[in-house]
């Protein structure tokens, strides 16, 4: 606290003092978009908040690279903000209630320890408890994991990510996700859609439906 006071907070995305991202950077998260990806095509809609390029990217890295924890209360008022207005998918499980769960994407643990955890579920708490505080029944089901052995994806192509994931991304039955609620996977980027493809396939495997997919921002 004292420390925040003698060096004011500098927005990741211009450098300004006062916030960790100022108003005028936080513009940068636009309407939801809709991102078509082959390997989702077909099973859930992909949404995006922003390309990847410009201040959208130098608020991501900042918070996911080079630790600005501090963040993630902004970039999860954004993903609120499209939580609230998502075109969701209807399924059989959620037929007509309004609620939402949100299952973020795992990271690799080696990355996790960098980032002082997983840094998609803290966007995905940081989004949540705006949601509820404006009265939207939310949970977060950390459903998702990822084995030892999958290599930084960043660089791959689609065919060396899906065979990066390949028996890694399993589900974690203590993170199920509560019966009745539309479910949201939760990203940061979307590249070539091999990841989201493949967390929407390990959910469906366990009879779980996905409602849409949400990143912040979308490559390409």
């Amino acid at each position: 606290m004292l420390l925040d006071l003698l060096i004011p907070a500098r927005c990741a995305g211009c450098g300004a003092r006062g916030a960790p991202c100022c108003a005028r950077c936080a513009g940068v998260w636009g309407s939801v978009s809709e991102v078509v990806r082959v390997p989702v095509a077909g099973s859930a809609r992909v949404f995006a908040l922003a390309r990847y390029r410009g201040v959208a990217r130098r608020l991501l890295i900042a918070y996911k690279e080079r630790g600005r924890r501090d963040l993630a209360a902004s970039l999860g008022r954004a993903l609120a903000a499209a939580l609230a207005v998502l075109p969701l998918q209807r399924t059989s499980a959620a037929p007509a209630r309004r609620g939402i769960c949100l299952v973020p994407a795992p990271s690799r643990r080696s990355a996790s320890r960098v980032r002082g955890g997983p840094h998609v579920e803290r966007l995905a708490n940081a989004a949540a408890s705006v949601l509820a505080g404006e009265g939207v029944e939310v949970a977060v089901a950390p459903a998702l994991e990822l084995a030892g052995g999958a290599r930084d994806a960043v660089g791959l192509d689609r065919a060396e990510r899906v065979a990066n994931l390949a028996g890694r991304l399993r589900f974690r039955e203590a993170g199920r996700p509560p019966p009745g609620f539309p479910v949201v996977v939760l990203d940061d980027v979307i590249t070539t859609g091999a990841t989201a493809a493949a967390c929407v396939r390990a959910l469906e495997k366990e009879g779980i439906e996905v409602a849409a997919v949400l990143t912040l921002l979308a490559a390409g």
